[in-house]
């Protein structure tokens, strides 16, 4: 157990940021990094660069910035580097995506064309919807492995890096189930050894970060490192995991309207989603396996924010749908509907519509940011394995065996904030407030 008010090493030096995976997501992240460096673009979306965390009672007025209160990596200190199956630099990948304009691109464009990605762990297996030919090739994926492992060092040795974090930026891999060969670290290493098909390409990042000690972020819902192979890997080496699965448009509305409908005690019928979208996540997710996968994790939120066992009167049995359509024409600019049937007093039905015309890159890119900045503040905290306090990012979040995982975006924030106030040695926030009226 980390303890009240610790020590926090100082983010000296360069922290370098690991990306499997140079599309949509991550180019818009990290020419949004440039950009806003530059000062002709704002960090919206950010809760580690505009968000402010309240200290003390509400009397005191104390309300520093987040990142005046811990001592989080500058922006300045950040050095990209990263893998895909396809050859175009980080410029040349943001162009195709489409995601940001011309302005925002051609302005930073000097710094992303340097970022060249890796030849990167791929199998056809796992994402049936994508081929590429910059692809790693070894006899096992144990030496993949280690050829990411090279990969690493050789990022942290020419750009004298002081830390690293990676985050997982790839693509959705095909729906897989904890196998035996996910039990512990020798099973695993075994596995690895002998190319076992239940080890996908994302949980070898995974196996070559933990290695080295570097933080892992799963940005997808693919079951990555929420095994107990990998949990036991973190653990062992004194290293910070989080995930799974950004909490971007659909699956964020959720997340804010059903604790709401839950609060009021209002029933609920059934929950019906759908969304077009024309990228390479679309794409990829047009396969039926990678669909289950993300389907596994959108589908999840409702019942642990809803409770239906302690409400069964509200939510018992209501049907729950959620369908995605790879529409080109859309490309990253993703359209979500959502039908709502609920109910109030004495049963009388209503319905709430949701069309979220969202931007899923443009939504997750500062997601990419806070989770670099929070995973390496942990680690010069000292905190290792699984950090639920940062489930405010995601749709699955990890959680300890034995509890649930905690879906409340309002919950969510609080269990972050006082984190951080935990680590600073500031009191917890309850928000009783009854010693305003003693």
């Amino acid at each position: 157990m980390i303890q009240k008010g610790v020590k926090i090493e100082l983010p000296s030096g360069k922290l370098g940021v690991l990306i499997p995976g140079l599309g949509a997501v991550s180019t818009t992240f990290i020419a949004g990094v440039e950009a806003i460096k530059k000062k002709i673009a704002l960090p919206v979306g950010s809760l580690t660069q505009l968000g402010t965390i309240r200290l003390g009672k509400r009397t005191e007025r104390r309300v520093p910035k987040i990142q005046d209160f811990v001592p989080l990596a500058s922006l300045d200190s950040l050095v990209f580097g990263g893998w895909d199956i396809y050859g175009d630099n980080c410029y040349e990948s943001a162009v195709k995506a489409g995601v940001l304009d011309k302005v925002h691109l051609e302005a930073v464009r000097p710094q992303i064309e340097k970022i060249k990605p890796w030849r990167a762990v791929f199998s056809q297996d796992y994402v049936k919807r994508l081929q590429g030919p910059n692809v790693k090739s070894g006899k096992n994926k144990m030496e993949l492995a280690e050829q990411v492992m090279d990969d690493i060092e050789q990022f942290r040795k020419t750009n004298k890096l002081s830390r690293l974090v990676m985050v997982w930026c790839g693509s959705t891999e095909a729906y897989l189930k904890p196998a035996a060969v996910h039990g512990s670290i020798q099973a695993f290493e075994k596995g690895l050894r002998d190319n076992d098909p239940s080890i996908s390409p994302s949980m070898v990042y995974a196996y070559a970060a933990l290695c080295k000690r570097i933080p892992f972020a799963n940005g997808a819902p693919n079951l990555t490192v929420d095994v107990p192979a990998l949990t036991e890997l973190a653990q062992e080496k004194g290293t910070p995991i989080c995930g799974k699965d950004v909490k971007t448009g659909q699956t964020l509305m959720k997340t804010i309207l059903a604790p709401g409908l839950k609060s009021r005690m209002l029933g609920m019928n059934g929950w019906f989603s759908t969304n077009i979208l024309g990228n390479r996540d679309g794409e990829v997710l047009d396969d039926p396996d990678s669909f289950k996968t993300k389907e596994e994790s959108k589908l999840s939120v409702l019942d642990q924010i809803l409770q239906p066992e302690l409400y069964p009167d509200l939510y018992k049995n209501f049907t729950h749908k959620v369908r995605i359509h790879y529409y080109p024409p859309r490309g990253d600019n993703k359209e979500g509907w959502d039908n709502i049937d609920i109910y109030g007093w004495l049963g009388y039905p209503m319905q709430i519509k949701i069309n979220f015309l969202c931007r899923d890159s443009i939504l997750a890119a500062p997601i990419v940011l806070d989770l670099v900045l929070f995973l390496d503040l942990a680690q010069r905290c000292g905190m290792r394995g699984i950090q639920e306090w940062l489930s405010f990012y995601f749709k699955s979040p990890m959680h300890a065996t034995g509890l649930y995982p905690e879906h409340d975006l309002f919950i969510q924030l609080m269990k972050l904030k006082n984190t951080l106030r935990y680590l600073k040695g500031e009191d917890l926030i309850t928000h009783l407030g009854m010693e305003y009226y003693d």
